[in-house]
């Protein structure tokens, strides 16, 4: 399972894969619950759940109980992007728990420890150019 950590201090996501024996500490969790930031070599820090996707790429919903997968009709919030107004989306999403169809987990930091995420191996990566229009081609 992937771990996704948001900094909302700096603005900088970071991204860990989890040890096959920590995920087990983790399943049963739902999103908004508070985890220890130790299972990601966090010492210190406390990480709130946010949400996530399944296997399938199918996001979770913080208003669907369990683990389920189902198809609901969504006018807004997470897994639909820019629908007119008014308009309504037919979509596959799963439960608001974590299971071990649990592909991704994305989690903010909740609580600081004493040290610096630098000093505990996480550091951002450069971020990318855009890729500019040729002169000649426009």
């Amino acid at each position: 399972m992937k771990v996704v950590i948001n900094d909302s201090k700096t603005g900088n996501t970071y991204q860990r894969e989890l040890e096959a024996g920590k995920k087990a500490q983790l399943t049963g969790k739902k999103i908004s619950d508070v985890v220890d930031g130790a299972l990601v070599g966090l010492l210190g820090y406390e990480l709130k759940i946010t949400g996530g996707s399944d296997t399938d790429g199918a996001p979770m919903r913080f208003d669907v109980p369990g683990v389920r997968r189902l198809q609901v009709v969504l006018s807004r919030g997470p897994g639909v992007k820019h629908l007119k107004r008014g308009s309504k989306l037919k979509k596959r999403v799963t439960g608001n728990v974590v299971s071990d169809r649990t592909a991704q987990l994305n989690t903010k930091i909740e609580k600081y420890g004493e040290k610096p995420l630098a000093d505990l191996g996480f550091v951002p990566k450069p971020k990318e150019e855009k890729a500019k229009p040729d002169a000649a081609k426009a």
